[in-house]
């Protein structure tokens, strides 16, 4: 059988070749016969598991488009080649070929099917680079944005904002790694060595965390200001939650009340569940009482949230240590019934100043 569909490709890839040659009563090339034969190549190279040659056969098919000015057939074409890549599992290079593919959807005036591409592009490459996922993903909602489709391009921001803050904790466990291999080289060289080897990995890693929490913060704030156009007063406060959070992961208790304050012009913020928590959240943090800030971060409100900003709650700590200020000890009673003084202060050489 797969033998079959691959003589029938090269059959049909034979017939396209012919329609592009010319001669003494034939000028012009036949680029539009050439691309369905293409295309067809490409469809029994596919269901032969022939990848390649199919990617190849669409690749001539989008030239053969793009020749005879199809620019929409051409980009179909293109990131079919694309989806041909995906399964050799070359996602990379199948990335590429959707960006070209959405570039030439937008200038033949077909945006709907330009932000369908970079959104498909970027579930592609997700999982192995997040960083490009996200800048598909802002793309993407550019283009909805651009369009007036304000609720699908906030849908994109939001994948955006998760990812980056995803992004934080993959910065994390480079760090963690960065530590661990340290360990070994420790037990044989010093630590001066190990130090001047190591020490550009961590900073570059916690350079990277503080990078992507300043993208994550002005990405929740678009969410927001356009959650706030559209009249969706609820999503809203649940951002100004996740925005909070981020700020405080950034160690950056300013901007965080800051953005506490100004979600007061919000109908409805003020006086609400969501408005109470982040008071409550925002003064543990500030007084260092880490039982408070969890006891917050625990709270339904916050643990239902998505499940990044949930663990982002569950690993905030506050700075200092968070230890609680121990309460100021209460008198003791004495065997007769009295309280016991409390022990003199010891005198002070310049109590009655210093003359």
């Amino acid at each position: 059988m797969a033998a079959q569909k691959i003589n029938e490709g090269l059959e049909h890839l034979a017939k396209a070749e012919k329609y592009l040659k010319t001669g003494f009563l034939k000028w012009k090339p036949d680029y539009d016969s050439a691309a369905s034969e293409y295309g067809k190549a490409a469809v029994a190279f596919k269901n032969a598991k022939q990848f390649e040659q199919a990617k190849d056969a669409c690749l001539r098919e989008a030239v053969a488009h793009e020749n005879n000015r199809a620019l929409f057939h051409a980009a179909k074409a293109y990131e079919q080649a694309g989806m041909m890549l995906k399964e050799m599992q070359k996602l990379p290079e199948a990335v590429q070929l959707i960006e070209k593919a959405s570039m030439m959807y937008l200038e033949n005036g077909t945006p709907d099917t330009a932000a369908m591409a970079l959104e498909r592009a970027g579930k592609l490459i997700e999982n192995i680079d997040p960083e490009k996922a996200v800048q598909l993903y802002q793309q993407t909602a550019n283009v909805f944005e651009n369009e007036e489709r304000l609720r699908q391009a906030v849908e994109l921001l939001g994948k955006a904002s998760r990812l980056l803050v995803r992004g934080r904790r993959q910065a994390l466990g480079d760090l963690k790694s960065v530590l661990v291999d340290a360990l070994v080289p420790c037990l044989k060289r010093t630590f001066l060595q190990v130090h001047l080897t190591y020490q550009w990995d961590l900073h570059s890693c916690a350079f990277w965390r503080i990078l992507r929490f300043d993208e994550a913060a002005l990405s929740i704030q678009k969410e927001k200001n356009i959650y706030k156009e559209i009249e969706n007063y609820p999503t809203c406060y649940k951002k100004t939650i996740a925005q909070v959070l981020v700020h405080l992961h950034r160690n950056d208790y300013v901007a965080a009340e800051r953005c506490v304050r100004e979600s007061y012009s919000i109908p409805g913020f003020n006086g609400s569940e969501d408005c109470a928590a982040l008071e409550q959240l925002l003064e543990g943090y500030d007084q260092q009482d880490q039982d408070q800030v969890s006891e917050v971060c625990n709270s339904p409100l916050f643990k239902y949230m998505d499940n990044d900003y949930a663990k982002l709650g569950l690993s905030l700590v506050v700075p200092g240590g968070g230890v609680k200020k121990k309460p100021a000890a209460t008198p003791q009673a004495t065997p007769e019934g009295t309280t016991a003084a409390p022990a003199e202060e010891e005198d002070d050489e310049y109590a009655g100043g210093l003359c």
